[in-house]
């Protein structure tokens, strides 16, 4: 019998796959991970977030009958995810921390804390497909697109895909709910967790108090257009983002947006929202599912933020990664953000923008 050991939230989701997989005929047990309860150790509400999700995830391994295992991971959960978000935005840029948390914390940490356990698998709640066609893994789009998680997954190579199990990826979600309440899970209506789990209220507030001490880094500075003319002032740079409308205090005949942040010069600069649009950019640290580069020049489908619509481009050799042009210019590439490559709904790859 084939060991499983699902990593395990508290929510419907990683329940329901915990469930289902047990139904399937393996051996199950549940992994819950203490990634964050707050700066400096334990604060009230990340302290509550955590034991809530512990004691939610240990009432339906106990409701299943499978063993639960807790793992302590808030230091390197600290290292590698929140300071990289933190120095990311400090640094002009518009991290994806659930990108990072996946590749070195799910899909790394525990991946191999499973692998030591003697686990044949690690399994997730997460709404994208695995599919085996002859020695190769591919990695594919959930079939609810609303709930499609393929783009922040985009890291997973053949070796790790050969050890992963997603068992609500070809589910609506509408079915995963209704699962849940008929095998009569503890948390069947749990609401859903918020996009990023260490932030509760805004992540301006989080940064205000994260790099409190750090001295003049949330200056105020100038806001100029593409002629270096000062409109107005921000409240800090690492407070805003490219595209950004709202919130810039600027009063002018039509919609300014910011196109660039300059972190040295402690300055936004704004534009027309076609200003504001690009028409390719450049991708470091770039990752391949099959393991190999393919052959560059390629045509495929791109996105550039996790809710955005796949666009049609072209990825070509560049130094340091690769570069895409868009047949279309899209409007607010972020650096930091990452951009995905799709042929149809299989992931190519991806990597992180850097301009």
């Amino acid at each position: 019998m084939k060991k499983v050991l699902v990593a395990m939230s508290g929510g419907v989701d990683s329940s329901t796959a915990a469930f289902l997989l047990k139904k399937q005929g393996y051996e199950v047990a549940g992994a819950t991970m203490k990634l964050w309860r707050g700066k400096g150790g334990a604060s009230k509400p990340g302290e509550r977030r955590l034991l809530d999700d512990v004691r939610e995830a240990k009432r339906v391994c106990d409701f299943l009958g499978i063993r639960h295992y807790t793992f302590n991971l808030e230091k390197d959960f600290k290292k590698c995810v929140v300071d990289n978000f933190v120095y990311e935005y400090l640094s002009g840029r518009t991290p994806n921390p659930c990108i990072v948390c996946n590749e070195r914390i799910k899909f790394g940490l525990l991946m191999q804390r499973a692998k030591e356990l003697g686990f044949d698998y690690l399994s997730t709640g997460h709404y994208a497909v695995i599919e085996k066609r002859g020695k190769e893994y591919f990695l594919k789009k959930g079939a609810d697109t609303r709930k499609d998680q393929s783009y922040v997954l985009y890291n997973l190579g053949q070796g790790e895909l050969s050890r992963l199990l997603f068992p609500i990826g070809k589910m609506k979600k509408e079915k995963v709910r209704e699962l849940a309440r008929k095998g009569r899970l503890p948390v069947a209506r749990r609401p859903e967790s918020q996009e990023i789990c260490f932030i509760k209220g805004s992540y301006p507030d989080f940064l205000r108090s994260y790099v409190r001490g750090f001295g003049g880094i949330m200056e105020r500075g100038r806001i100029t257009d593409t002629s270096g003319r000062t409109l107005g002032f921000h409240k800090g740079f690492p407070f805003y983002t490219i595209g950004q409308r709202s919130g810039l205090g600027l009063s002018s005949a039509v919609p300014l947006y910011v196109r660039r942040i300059d972190p040295h010069k402690n300055r936004l600069l704004v534009g027309t929202r076609e200003e504001a649009s690009s028409a390719m950019c450049s991708v470091k640290r770039v990752s391949w599912v099959s393991g190999r580069r393919p052959k560059l020049p390629m045509r495929c489908e791109v996105k550039i933020r996790y809710l955005h619509r796949p666009s049609k481009a072209k990825i070509g050799t560049a130094k340091k990664g690769v570069k895409i042009f868009f047949s279309e210019p899209q409007f607010a590439v972020t650096p930091g953000q990452s951009a995905v490559f799709y042929s149809g709904d299989v992931v190519l790859g991806g990597g992180v923008i850097r301009e």
